[in-house]
């Protein structure tokens, strides 16, 4: 009897869907490029542009920079974890459904459900950080085309940039709405704009500026600004000095959100995540690198009265090298208008992953109104009603923009600490799961394993930790990090379900292999 084409030809990836409990119901039409080109935009380029001022201000460029290759070497080990799990459970749910799996029967369903809300949390406030950040940008972008802040430019008020801040994710909201090879194709150009747009200001920001720090300053200068910062502890301030650094490097699990629509996710998975902490890890380090080399006066960076209003260092930077040389903001410009484009297209590549988390919870009955979030776009087969569910959330994340300076500190770290934390509950289950019980993948680490799931899992609780630290000195309202008040809150509330009612119900992963089409 002849054996249908169809069952030749089945995916390794749904194959091993099926073989979890899953039925095949978003399209898999994901090559290997797409689901990179995804990946690299959800981690970008010049994500650490907002924070690198601050970074350099607590200890100077030494530790930023070595900070950078610190982080990374660790990173590696997270990445390696993620990747080999990945390749066993190639499913969009990915954390929150690794963490169930692996940690068994008995703590799956509580395993899951923080993982599941972690994620969640990290993931929307990741839409609200790169809006922030795009806003920033194009402020700053506005200021100069229209003269300056010394020449009577114009300085977007806190109303104007809410509405740029909003405007980006509905924008975001509404491509993510299309069929998914639509987001995808948006990131192919993405990483060219990335890449190339990346290697331009690399290459051509320390070129352009007429003088250049000598390699001494940029690598072993160690400065404290206790006066600025209120941290005289060399210590702590080297600690606050490589937040950066942690910002930008994770985001790679965005691979793993993609895998039911990815072809041969079990291999391209792992694959995506590797390559793309590669990709970043040499990329921002360089571009570190040719900021601080291009670096003209340190003290006039910080200065409110300079052109860019001491609101964005980066752009100070810029501004000053391609002024002093060329007596116009013409090259200043177009270079944040390539650092401008990577915050866009993150924040188009996180509404994607944070859609894909919300739908996988949802369709497990996860979250209130399931039934509202699991629905597909009959069409596109596109989660979109998650879709508009996370910018709604992105967007109420952005209000106290209005009355409070210190909203994007807030922000990024809860992004952080929710994002990265969410990683570490199905590290940890793996770490202390027994080798006999995991099914591996192609790709398989071995005995080397349980080395890589101890070290990754310690980092990211010091990751995490370190983002709740208070990030200037003297502690007042204007200065104080709100983001363990606001995560405290979160999460205490979804314990507290958790212990009174989700507990009873909420079982982790559905098996729907079974279901019709359609009855979700």
């Amino acid at each position: 009897m002849a054996i249908p084409r169809q069952a030749m030809e089945i995916d390794s990836g749904e194959k091993r869907l099926n073989e979890l409990g899953y039925k095949q119901e978003l399209k898999r039409e994901m090559s290997l490029f797409k689901t990179m080109a995804i990946t690299f935009s959800c981690m970008a380029v010049f994500t650490g542009t907002p924070l690198y001022g601050q970074s350099l201000l607590y200890a100077g460029p030494a530790p930023l920079l070595w900070g950078w290759v610190v982080v990374s070497f660790f990173t590696w080990f997270v990445g390696l974890a993620m990747s080999e799990i990945c390749s066993s459970f190639p499913t969009t749910g990915s954390l929150y459904f690794w963490a169930a799996h692996l940690a068994g029967p008995r703590w799956g369903p509580f395993a899951s459900w923080c993982c599941a809300w972690l994620e969640t949390i990290g993931l929307v406030s990741g839409i609200g950080a790169q809006a922030y950040s795009g806003a920033q940008a194009l402020q700053i972008i506005i200021l100069l085309s229209s003269g300056t802040n010394k020449g009577g430019g114009y300085f977007a008020p806190k109303s104007v940039f809410l509405g740029i801040y909003v405007f980006f994710i509905l924008v975001w909201a509404v491509l993510n709405s299309f069929a998914l090879k639509v987001i995808a194709y948006l990131n192919i150009i993405s990483i060219w704009w990335q890449v190339i747009g990346g290697l331009v200001v690399i290459i051509m920001l320390p070129l352009v500026a007429q003088t250049r720090q000598p390699a001494s300053y940029v690598f072993s200068h160690f400065e404290l600004s206790s006066d600025s910062t209120g941290i005289g502890s060399a210590p702590y301030a080297v600690i606050m000095a490589v937040l950066l650094s942690h910002y930008c490097l994770y985001g790679y699990d965005a691979a793993a959100h993609l895998t039911e629509e990815t072809k041969g996710a079990d291999r391209t998975g792992p694959f995506a995540i590797l390559s793309c902490i590669g990709i970043i890890t040499v990329f921002g380090w360089a571009y570190n690198v040719a900021l601080t080399f291009s670096i003209q006066d340190f003290s006039y960076l910080y200065d409110p009265k300079n052109e860019t209003a001491g609101a964005l260092v980066p752009a100070q930077i810029i501004y000053d090298a391609f002024h002093g040389r060329y007596h116009n903001v013409t090259g200043a410009i177009v270079f944040l208008w390539i650092i401008w484009g990577s915050f866009f297209f993150c924040g188009l590549s996180v509404t994607t992953s944070a859609a894909r988390v919300i739908y996988a919870l949802s369709r497990d009955e996860g979250i209130p109104f399931s039934r509202v979030w699991v629905k597909l776009h009959p069409q596109h087969k596109v989660p979109v009603n998650a879709v508009w569910l996370s910018a709604a959330i992105a967007i109420l994340l952005g209000l106290p923009i209005l009355k409070l300076n210190v909203i994007f500190s807030a922000i990024i770290s809860i992004s952080t600490v929710g994002w990265v934390g969410s990683y570490a509950v199905p590290i940890f289950a793996r770490l202390v799961m027994a080798e006999e019980k995991f099914k591996p993948g192609p790709f398989y680490m071995g005995r080397a394993g349980k080395v890589v799931y101890l070290v990754a899992f310690l980092w990211i609780c010091y990751t995490c930790s370190v983002f709740l630290l208070p990030t200037l000195y003297p502690i007042t309202w204007s200065t104080f990090n709100y983001a363990p008040a606001a995560l405290f809150v979160a999460l205490t509330l979804i314990m507290l379900w958790w212990a009174l009612d989700a507990r009873k119900w909420f079982k982790g992963p559905v098996r729907n292999i079974d279901k019709q089409n359609g009855d979700v």
